[in-house]
């Protein structure tokens, strides 16, 4: 489990900054929506540059980091699925929030994290005037005006892509952090209350972002009739979870909540009916782009990176994961098998692995997407209703 190594003097900020971040997304749960701005889209088929469109050729290592073999994993030419992904906070701009001019972060995390579903699905990722990096960093002096901003923004470009790309087809969703607090209030408005556009939903992927249900159950919580994944051929369900690779601290931002009667889910791509299993973390080989907060982050797991000319690298087996309680924190738990490396909680303890949630598991969340989209071509489809198409 790897990641660039870019230096960092930002850590003496994190607890702030982890403190406010989990304020604002508490906030922007509780606001009511706003206008929404014009779509722009950073990932779009068709499009270029696309971030979201790159080769997949991945140079496979061994948990030491000794290379074993060089792959050219083929894309579906016709992709029977969309997926749409929003991302997590990356913005470096200035203000409170982001405008949406695409910044070297957007495409460096849009790579990161969404780039590889390419291979089963059309990638659309839209820009949305995101809560910054540097407003989160400065204390949370956002107005209840301002969080409803982002999600506006979102159910905005879900609402353009249902109307004018969509045509009946299935669609995954995909957020990390900020992207899945935006998605789950997305799902719980415009998904999951509306059986035309749920029949359309193959899986929603929200890593990092404590989608709960009722305690000792699937479902429930956050979404009423949208359950947790557990195969790779259920559709209509959320895959969540928050990494960790050591019991989560009391304060931790992630694996806990408050609300009575309900726990954080936790789902595991590698064995979703429960259990440990070994997992295949998936990396670009270029770094996050240079001189960014989160470079800076990713600098604090203090892992290495190894050295490849293919556009990915892998781990395969480097860790064993396993959904955990420990603590009273409900989160995925990894360890490293065969000599892998041991990474350090970014940018605290708090925060667990939270930069790692997407590319741990990307390897398994793949081979799940994949049995998705074969399951959903091999269901008969229900035409969307003309109130569920969006404006």
């Amino acid at each position: 489990m790897t990641a660039p190594t870019v230096h960092s003097a930002r850590g003496a900020r994190a607890p702030a900054l982890a403190a406010a971040l989990a304020l604002t997304l508490l906030a922007m749960m509780a606001v009511s929506s706003t206008a929404a701005a014009k779509v722009v889209w950073l990932c779009q088929p068709g499009y270029a540059p696309d971030p979201c469109n790159v080769s997949l050729s991945t140079t496979v290592f061994s948990p030491t980091l000794h290379q074993l073999a060089v792959t050219h994993p083929a894309k579906v030419r016709k992709p029977a699925i969309d997926c749409f992904y929003v991302y997590p906070t990356v913005s470096d701009q200035k203000t409170t929030l982001a405008n949406l001019h695409i910044d070297p972060e957007e495409r460096s995390i849009a790579l990161y994290q969404a780039a590889r579903y390419s291979q089963y699905c059309r990638v659309y990722a839209p820009m949305y005037r995101q809560v910054t990096v540097t407003a989160l960093d400065a204390g949370n002096q956002e107005s209840p005006q301002e969080l409803t901003v982002p999600v506006d923004d979102v159910e905005h470009a879900f609402a353009a892509y249902l109307k004018h790309d969509n045509h009946g087809r299935g669609f995954v969703l995909i957020g990390h952090s900020q992207g899945s607090f935006v998605l789950n209030q997305l799902i719980a408005k415009e998904i999951d209350p509306k059986p035309a556009v749920r029949n359309r939903l193959v899986s929603a992927i929200l890593l990092g972002g404590n989608v709960l249900v009722k305690r000792h159950r699937n479902v429930g919580g956050t979404f009423k009739h949208i359950p947790a994944c557990r195969s790779a051929t259920e559709l209509g369900c959320v895959i969540a979870y928050s990494t960790f690779d050591q019991t989560p601290p009391a304060d931790s931002l992630f694996g806990r909540t408050k609300v009575a009667g309900d726990q954080v889910l936790c789902t595991n791509p590698a064995a979703l009916s429960g259990g440990a299993a070994k997992v295949d973390p998936i990396f670009p080989s270029q770094p996050f782009a240079p001189g960014t907060v989160i470079a800076s982050g990713i600098a604090l797991l203090k892992v290495t990176q190894p050295m490849a000319s293919t556009e990915w690298v892998s781990e395969p087996g480097a860790y064993r994961a396993q959904c955990s309680s420990a603590g009273g924190a409900n989160v995925l738990r990894v360890t490293p098998l065969g000599g892998a490396q041991t990474p350090s909680p970014s940018p605290t303890p708090p925060w667990g692995l939270h930069l790692l949630d997407a590319q741990v598991e990307l390897g398994n969340l793949l081979t799940v997407v994949r049995g998705e989209a074969t399951a959903f071509v091999a269901r008969p489809a229900a035409p969307l209703a003309p109130s569920a198409r969006g404006s």
